[in-house]
Order: C-alpha cells, then structure tokens, then sequence
C-alpha cells in the first residue's frame, strides 16, 4: 500500500492549527503548491518536502515514521536505516528518476545526520535550491554525482568529496547514466 503523502500533511497541518496559507507563508513556498500535494494532484521532491515541513517544525522522521522509537543501539543492519524517501514516489513512479535517503539512527538526539544515499539516472534533489543552517559533507562511493554550491558546479567520481557551509544554495543531481551512491552527513541535521 503507498504512503498517502498528502493526507499525512494534512493530518499534521490541521493538528499544528495552521491553514495552508499559514504553513505556505511558514515554508515559503505558494500556496497552490500545498493544496496540491495535499490533493496527491502533485509528489513533493525532497527539497519541497524539508521546506514544508519545516513550517511546521518537523523532522522527515517524523513525517514517515511517527511512531518509531528511539533505538537503544549503537549499531545498524541495513534494514534498520529509516528510510526517507521511498514513500515520495506512488507504485505508478518511474524508478529511473528516484532519489532515496536512508537514514542512521535518530539524528536529533545526536545532533549528526548521516545519510547513506542513492540517486538513480535523472534522480534530484529537486528544482530548487537547498538551503539550511547547518555544514555537510559526502564521499561519492559509485557515479557521478553533480553538485551545485553557491552558483559553482562541479561533477564529482568515486572517491571526491565535498565539504560546505548548507547555507549556500545547494543542490545534488545524478546527470549520468549509472546509478550514484554517497555517504553523508549533515550537522545540524536538517532532513
């Protein structure tokens, strides 16, 4: 069954007390934009999305997996990354242009998100630019990932990284035809 991502925002818009006027003038972002991807007439990208949810203020955790607990842990198998992304996409989605975030742990309680990503061929962050209070940084493992800071643009391979203030306007795109795979982290965690 796929994730109604519209009726989830609603549901947390209407129990923030906010209309969505209010949580688009919060976010930044049009008014229409809100209405439509909380008629599931529109699939949020991910840049979208953290801008949305932070009007309210919420995490991207907490959006999906709100009744996931806190792991007693200090270590993860595969399976118990949290998955960011997955229910972005409905069963009808190509899989050629999917982006996918799994998550490490809470990244809240540690104050250190640590991402292990995949950007399929066409795959985004999304048309618009990333920007948020925190630093970041990433290895590219496979592919060869475009990435886009303050206006400057760079394709990075298998083993270049990149390391930078988030406030600058960003974004992370997979321009080739083979499947990219990073590992990040971001501190504060903004997703």
């Amino acid at each position: 069954m796929d994730f109604d991502v519209g009726q989830r925002l609603k549901e947390l818009r209407t129990a923030a007390g906010l209309s969505q006027r209010q949580l688009a003038a919060r976010a930044g972002v049009p008014h229409a934009q809100i209405s439509m991807i909380e008629a599931n007439r529109s699939s949020p990208s991910v840049a979208s999305l953290r801008k949305i949810l932070g009007g309210i203020p919420l995490t991207m955790t907490e959006f999906f997996e709100p009744d996931r607990g806190e792991a007693t842990n200090w270590h993860f198998r595969p399976e118990e990354l949290i998955d960011l992304t997955s229910r972005l996409y409905t069963s009808d989605d190509a899989c050629s242009r999917r982006l996918t975030l799994r998550q490490v742990g809470n990244a809240r309680a540690h104050n250190l998100q640590i991402l292990h990503e995949h950007y399929e061929p066409g795959a985004d962050t999304g048309p618009s630019m990333l920007e948020h209070d925190a630093h970041e940084g990433g290895i590219v493992i496979s592919g060869q990932l475009e990435v886009t800071v303050a206006g400057v643009v760079r394709l990075l391979g298998p083993g270049e990284a990149y390391l930078f203030d988030s406030r600058q306007p960003h974004r992370f795109r997979n321009v080739g035809d083979c499947r990219v795979e990073v590992f990040s982290a971001c501190t504060p965690p903004y997703l």
